[in-house]
Formats: C-alpha cells, structure tokens, sequence
C-alpha cells in the first residue's frame, strides 16, 4: 500500500512532485469522455519515468501473438487499444532552455483530479538551471458534452526576471505501445496540415485501418488579452506543430488555450474525417473555453445526479467510492453498442483494453441502477452482436451444433488471448453472459429481451455447455474436466465447483426463458429453433439430465470443495504468510503458487454470491470462513465479493476492511500495480459493495429488498437507484430509513422484512 494523495470528499489531490510515484499519479489522475481517453502525462517534456498513453474507444490493432510453439485453436493476435496520436503536448522554452521538471529543482507543486467537475489541473513552481523561476497552471477536460472535443488551458509566469517564453503545442502521431509484442509501429500517416494556428493529422492503423483524425486551434492571451503571435509552423511524417514566441515581464502571465478533437472512423468516413475534425475543433474555439467548461460541468453534475454515494463520517471511505463511480462514468457512457468496458479503460496498456467477463458479473449491476436500461442493454448487445464469432470460437476447439463459447478477451468477437490455462479453460466466462442476461431481466422486469435476442444467445451457452460436460462412470454424475475458474492460482483442475455450479444454473435457466418466450411469443419461438434446428425433445432432455446430475464436489461438514484435489494441499491461511511475500504474484515463482492453497479472488465465494438464495445463512457463513481466510485478494475483483457476504453475515468489520480495500484498491496502490493503469472493471464491484453489501439491496419477486447496515465510522449514507422505471433516493441514517420517489411510477419496497409501498413523487421515513 503506498499512501500519497490527500483525503478529500471530491478531489484527488498531489501536493508534491516524488518522480518515483509519477507514472502511478499518471494512471489516477487520468481523464476520458467515453469515446476517447488520456493517461495523466505532462504537457510540457518530461524525460523522466513516463507512459505515454492517448487512447480511442473502439480502435485496435491485432498484435501477432509471440510463442515459441503453435497449439491448435491458439489465437494468431491480442488485440490492443493503442496509444493514439499525443495531442497534450506542449513543447516550453524559456529563454531559450527547455521546461523538463525532471531537470528543474520543483519548489511547489499540486496536481488536482477534480472528480466533480471532471477537471484536471497542476500547478507548480520550478527553478530552472539557471536560477530563473516560473510559475505554471495548467487545466485540462476531455467534454463529456461535445465528446470528441477537449482543451487544455496552460499558462507561465517568469517570477523572478523578464522572459522570452516559446511555447510549440503539437499533434504528435510517432507513438508507439510499450507492450508490443515485436516493437512494431501500429500506425501510418495519411495526411498531415499545418496553417497558422490550426493543425491537423490523419492516422490510420496497419491492418485494421482504422483512422483516427486529430485537431487543434490554439488561441493566445497576454495577461487575459488575447493577443496575435506571429507563429512559425512546422511538419513532418506523422507530426505537426506551432511555435509561439512572446517577451513578458515579471509577473505577466502568457497563456494558450489549446483546443482539440479526436474522430474516428467509427463515427466518420474516412474520405471526410479530416475536414470533420476542422469543423468540431473550429466550433469548440468558436464557442470559446468558459462555455465549453461549463457544459462539461453541466453533464458532469447530471452523471452525480443519478449515480452518487454521498457517505457522512468518514472521508476516506467517501472518496474512495467517487474515484470509482468517476472513471466507470468516464470510461463507458453507454452511447455506442460497438463499445465495452476494458478492464484498464483509458488509463493503461496492460490486457489490451479489450473486453473481459469483468463486464457481465461486475458492470452490469452498476449500470443496472445508475443509468437507464438502454446502456445495460447496449453491454449485452455488444455479445448478442458477436455470437455468430463466439459459435467461430467454439467451433476451432471442437464444439458443433451452434454451440458458442464466448471469448476471454476479445475487441471483435474473436478470442484474442494466448495463455492456454485462460483462454481454453476458463470457461466460466460463459456462465457470466447467461447471468447478465438473467440480471438485466430481473431487474428491468424486460423479458422482451428474451424474445428478441437472450433466448438465442442462452440456448448457444447450454449447447456448449451439455458438449463439454462428461459422464463420469466412477461418479455417476456429469463432470467438467480441465478448467480453470476463477481462482487463476489454480490451472487444469477438474470439477471446479463454481464452474459446474454456473454451467447447471445456466441450462435451467435456458430452460426457464424457454417458458417465458413460449407464453409471450409462440411464432417468434417457433422461428427461432426452426432456425437453430434444435431438436426439443432430445436436446431439454438431455440439459434436464445434465442439471440433476451434475457433480458439485462437498465436504460432509458442508464446505463445497473449490475442485477435486483441494485439500490434498497444505491448509495454512492468509494470516501465516509472512508480510515480505505479499503479493505473491510477484514473490512467488508460478509453480509455487500453483502448488499452494492461497486464492487469487472470489471463486466458489463468487458462486454463493451469484446463487444467494439457494443456500443456508449457516452454509454461506462456513464456506465464507473457509474461503476467505485461504484468499489473497490479488486480484481487483475480490474484496466486493467478499464485501457482499460478509454484510449478509453481519460481519461488518471484516466488510468494512474490504470495503476500503476495493473503494482504495488505486488510490493507495493496494497491490503494487497502479503504474500499469486503473482497474476499472472492479470499480463496479466498489459500488456493489456498498449498494448490495452494506444496503443489502436484493430483488425477490419484482420488488425491491434492502437490509441496511451502517459500518461503525458511517453516521449516514445515501444513493440513488433505478428500478423498474422508478428512481428512488434512498437514505439510512442512525435507525431511520428515507425513501424519495423522485419518478412518477410507484414502487414497492421490501425493507428489514416487511413491505412499504411508495406512490410517485411520494416519500415515506421508517423506523428500523
């Protein structure tokens, strides 16, 4: 854990510049819109430890794959989110040397992410070689308003001498990722403009050909009067500039504004692209800096509006939860079904930025009561989209009939990841696809979504699932052998219990959505297993059986038993490892690991989440005492899980240590990893954490439930949600429960056990 940033309830705040935290301050500082994205990199040169990192939603490249041997069914490429064309930089000379503050002697500095406003901003002081001071403030936002514009105001002030400061704002297209498989450049120029104060680059990347158009308009002021430079211009391959040149006294202040659009062939052609990237960022300077900030604000205010946990008592906690309600809202606005959210979103390089299950068992629900059903349902369209690439997949590892195994890793429906143990085995994945399903009806009450798209994508999982399982003569019951799930410190294990656990709820589940489709729309049912050609009586035969014989391994004392061999390995807990081998993924050689007892993340502790109400408070709470003592939490989606649970059992101090280590995972730099980027995904299990673990929210026959508990430091919280076309403003607070209908449909509350009806725009208070 390394704590350097102050506690604040909106801001992220660095008061002084440690060249050692840099790259990590990069990844939490960073800033997006949605469609593009920016890891937190100085304007001016900085030739200290960097990442350069500018990305654009949607756009990658397939990286061939670098083994030293072929395997049949291994994917030929990963595929990368690439770092895009740079357009923050700003070149700065100061009579003649260059600002670099890994050359310069900081005397002050703050960097603030102001997570309310979506603003980041930096102020300091540095004393260059020459004795000369100067002061700096910058301000940058990308718009979520007009999201493929930004602008980045940037202004020097020489404190003690009279300057000539030469400022070179730049689109710079020479980028290159740092994780590259064969150090390979992923782009070409198209074309390139450069014409007074305007600029322009067009990009397009090697095989993919996607093109990426970038723009920028610079504006220049002398003590806030704009002022006319006379601007030298220059070009090459790949790169444009404009050099402003400017005599200031001490004390005066020079200032650009540097505004800039980012299009991409998604959303434009490509023969226009570049005349569209003139217009946008034209339009944003026209409109000028104060407006463009302030529909910023205003869009910002409206995501606050619906998604905000305001917590009272204890600012750490409150700040952790903003962090990440901020970059889920900043990564992924649920405007375009072509989009997913990559589990480093726009902050690092590391997984590619592809999408993982991460979306199905984690985002879903955060989006499910933050934001209205067309995003959730915009997340599961993306994988209905690709069914007929996840049949591909199923198909080159053997699968037939239409049965579909959804990818591990994927930008495009094809499996992109290349480690065996992952992206053969982990084949819970698919389980995560018919659970989001089955949460976006429960939740929406949107059974339509059955009819029209879930059915066909539940019947593909159940046919790969009823091909994969196996008779076991010993047994007597369906095994599943070879997996991993998804404790990754285990491989090619058998009888996962949570893997045979998913792969039976989904065929019942199937079975079930087979039901409603039939009583909602015969004709479109009976078309759609014409077109499947699915043999009813064998095939819901066949998953009838597989569903009441499949092996679930279990202990006599009731501890589901994560995979057969469990306990053949030596049983020590978390409390035993010495402190010096934490974490012991990067302690630890794989092979120990392997052979040790000790769990990555929530895996049949995930099961019992995903499965709640099918067991006992007594089973939950041994496996939970089991399991969570055997568990690292190494990776990010751990502790929300674990959060949930042990709310449910009352353990709300254990709940609460968890709590802190999700909503801070990033913040403080729990597992020695921030450098890399952000864990965006499991931001969404932060929010679970809260909302379903320590508000206890459930949903039982259409209705609402909420068992809350206050952790001990909390004297209030409050959220709002979404549910089944109404929005509720729900506050807990000592022992009264508010509940605000802020919609006009009516809801019905389940709170502590007993039933509250609440009319639109109505509110009720009770005691609990």
């Amino acid at each position: 854990m390394k704590k350097y940033l102050k506690v604040d309830p909106w801001l992220i705040i660095e008061d002084n510049f440690n060249p050692d935290n840099h790259r990590s301050s990069e990844s939490i500082f960073s800033i997006g819109n949605g469609q593009f994205g920016q890891r937190a990199n100085f304007e001016e040169d900085y030739s200290g430890k960097t990442l350069q990192g500018t990305y654009v939603a949607g756009v990658y490249y397939p990286d061939k794959t670098k083994v030293g041997w072929w395997k049949n069914g291994y994917p030929e490429y990963f595929a990368k989110v690439l770092n895009s064309t740079n357009f923050t930089g700003i070149k700065v000379k100061i009579d003649g040397e260059s600002l670099d503050l890994s050359k310069c002697e900081v005397l002050s500095f703050t960097r603030v992410l102001n997570m309310k406003e979506g603003t980041l901003s930096r102020d300091f002081v540095a004393e260059m070689s020459s004795g000369k001071q100067v002061q700096v403030s910058a301000c940058r936002f990308l718009s979520m308003a007009k999201p493929e514009t930004g602008v980045i105001s940037y202004s020097i002030k020489p404190l003690n001498f009279d300057a000539e400061i030469e400022f070179t704002p730049y689109l710079d297209g020479n980028v290159v990722n740092q994780d590259a498989n064969w150090d390979e450049v992923f782009w070409k120029q198209i074309k390139h403009e450069v014409d007074g104060n305007e600029a322009y680059l067009q990009t397009q990347t090697k095989k993919t050909e996607f093109d990426v158009a970038n723009g920028m308009f610079v504006k220049s002021y002398l003590d806030n009067a704009e002022i006319n430079i006379t601007l030298e211009n220059s070009s090459k391959e790949g790169f444009v500039s404009a050099t402003y040149k400017q005599k200031i006294s001490k004390n005066s202040e020079l200032k650009i504004l540097k505004y800039i659009s980012v299009l991409s062939s998604l959303n434009h052609s490509r023969e226009s692209i570049l005349s569209d990237a003139k217009k946008v960022v034209r339009e944003a300077a026209a409109e000028g800096y104060d407006k463009m900030l302030a529909d910023h604000k205003q869009k910002w205010a409206s995501i606050w509006e619906h998604s905000d946990i305001i917590i009272e008592g204890d600012a750490e906690a409150q700040q952790g939860i903003r962090f990440n309600i901020f970059h889920l809202n900043q990564t992924y606005t649920g405007e375009d079904e072509r989009l997913n959210v990559g589990p480093k979103g726009f902050t690092g390089e590391k997984y590619g930025g592809a999408s993982y299950w991460d979306t199905e068992a984690y985002c879903i629900p955060f989006f499910l009561a933050t934001a209205p059903p067309r995003v959730s349902k915009n997340l599961l369209l993306y994988r209905y989209k690709q069914l007929d690439k996840a049949i591909e997949n199923g198909q080159k590892l053997g699968f037939t009939d239409g049965a579909a195994l959804f990818p591990m890793v994927t930008m495009n429906g094809e499996e992109c990841h290349n480690e065996w143990e992952i992206t053969f085995e982990e084949i819970h994945r698919n389980g995560a696809m018919s659970y989001a399903i089955y949460n976006y009806v429960l939740h929406t009450g949107d059974e339509g979504y059955l009819v029209d798209y879930g059915l066909e994508v539940l019947i593909a999982l159940s046919r790969f699932w009823a091909q994969r399982v196996n008779f076991s003569e010993e047994k007597k019951k369906y095994v599943i052998l070879g997996v991993t799930g998804p404790n990754e410190y285990e491989n090619n294990v058998n009888n996962n219990w949570y893997t045979n656990k998913i792969a039976q709820w989904t065929l019942k589940y199937t079975l079930e959505a087979v039901i409603k489709v039939k009583k909602a729309n015969q004709q479109k049912y009976s078309a759609l297993i014409q077109r499947l050609k699915l043999d009813e009586n064998k095939e819901y035969k066949f998953w009838n059986e597989i569903i009441s014989n499949m092996y679930l391994p279990e202990r006599e004392d009731g501890i589901f038993l994560q995979q057969d061999g469990y306990m053949d390995k030596e049983q020590l807990t978390v409390d035993k490892l010495d402190p010096k081998h934490r974490p012991i993924n990067q302690k630890w050689s794989w092979d120990r690991i392997l052979r040790s007892v000790f769990i990555k993340q929530a895996d049949v502790l995930q099961g019992i989440y995903f499965f709640e109400n099918e067991f006992s408070n007594e089973t939950i709470e041994k496996n939970f005492d089991f399991y969570e003592a055997r568990t690292v939490h190494e990776s990010s989606l751990s502790p929300c899980v674990h959060v949930v649970l042990a709310s449910k059992l009352q353990r709300m101090d254990k709940a609460y240590e968890l709590y802190l280590r999700t909503s801070r995972l990033d913040i403080d730099d729990y597992n020695h990893e921030v450098h890399e980027g952000l864990h965006i995904t499991s931001m969404a299990g932060t929010y679970m954490a809260i909302i379903e673990g320590f508000a206890g929210k459930r949903v039982s026959n259409g209705k609402l439930v909420l068992n809350p508990q206050i952790p001990e430091k909390w004297t209030s919280f409050t959220f709002k949600i979404l549910f089944r076309g109404s929005q509720l403003r729900i506050e807990f607070k000592g022992g009264v429960t508010n509940i605000e209908n802020e919609s006009e449909v009516p809801a019905t509350i389940i709170l502590k056990g007993k039933e509250y009806r609440i009319g639109g725009n109505d509110k009720i208070n009770i005691k609990i």
